[in-house]
């Protein structure tokens, strides 16, 4: 059985594989609701044309962790933004 998860989480199945596999609340939480929002196989079809993070700056880097809310991102290295923003 499903564990109860906050009741903005509008894909609570999706949710629960996605936290199972080990990814984040947030980035669990942002999966399944676009795959409610959108469909599971629009989100499916949009996923990884962000490109390579090693191929952005440090300033593009810490720009994308500012947009989803990274914290201590100011004092990370380049290394460490990619990280935070993979594991987010």
């Amino acid at each position: 059985m499903a564990k109860k998860t906050d009741n903005r989480i509008k894909d609570e199945e999706l949710y629960e594989e996605l936290r199972d596999e080990g990814n984040s609340k947030q980035k669990s939480a942002r999966i399944a609701n676009a795959a409610a929002r959108d469909g599971r196989s629009k989100v499916g079809e949009r996923g990884g044309k962000a490109g390579n993070y090693e191929d952005w700056s440090k300033h593009e880097l810490l720009e994308r962790a500012r947009e989803i809310g990274i914290n201590g991102r100011s004092t990370m290295n380049k290394n460490e933004l990619i990280d935070a923003l993979r594991n987010s």
